[in-house]
């Protein structure tokens, strides 16, 4: 099986490029069919992992909509910090607009709860949420994730837009921490 070192640490490969991508056409056909017709949707991709899941997916959408960038931050390491720095905001209207944040992923949800806090006191028309990944094990928190790709194990990951210190990004596999 495919490993890569990053720094210290070992990593192996736990879901291929064509899992992913498989992953991603089919949430992209989900949100093709709940949003065909909507008045231009509003994207919010969550900086900096989710990059790579946003450009994907929207290869397969196919309406008009609008997306934009939310730089987060709540990981040092490998570890949660428990706290969430907003550090790049949005600019374009959303009031009266239907919004699905985009997230790499999904493990405690303070992220993603944080995230869905700011929006609301913005009066959207609608809010939803697509991860890539989630991992229920982690998850501490009791609001819908309205399209999951995949649900992982609790293991610290890299690969695909996910990162250890800012490496391993680039990866076109998702790799699970494995020394």
């Amino acid at each position: 099986m495919k490993q890569v070192r990053l720094k210290d640490k070992e990593f192996r490969v736990s879901i291929p490029a064509e899992k992913i991508q498989e992953t991603v056409l089919q949430m992209a056909n989900k949100i093709n069919a709940d949003y065909a017709g909507k008045d231009v949707p509003l994207f919010i991709s969550i900086l900096n992992g989710s990059f790579m899941f946003t450009a994907d997916l929207f290869k397969h959408i196919d309406f008009i909509c609008e997306v934009t960038f939310l730089k987060l931050t709540s990981y040092k390491g490998t570890s949660t910090t428990g706290s969430v720095r907003q550090l790049i905001g949005v600019n374009e209207a959303i009031a009266g607009r239907d919004v699905i944040v985009l997230e790499d992923i999904v493990d405690t949800g303070i992220t993603i709860e944080q995230i869905l806090g700011q929006l609301k006191s913005f009066e959207p028309a609608s809010v939803k949420v697509a991860s890539l990944l989630f991992k229920p094990e982690a998850y501490q928190k009791d609001f819908e994730i309205d399209y999951t790709g995949m649900e992982i194990p609790n293991d610290f990951i890299v690969g695909y837009g996910l990162d250890y210190d800012g490496l391993g990004r680039n990866l076109a596999d998702i790799y699970t921490l494995i020394s």
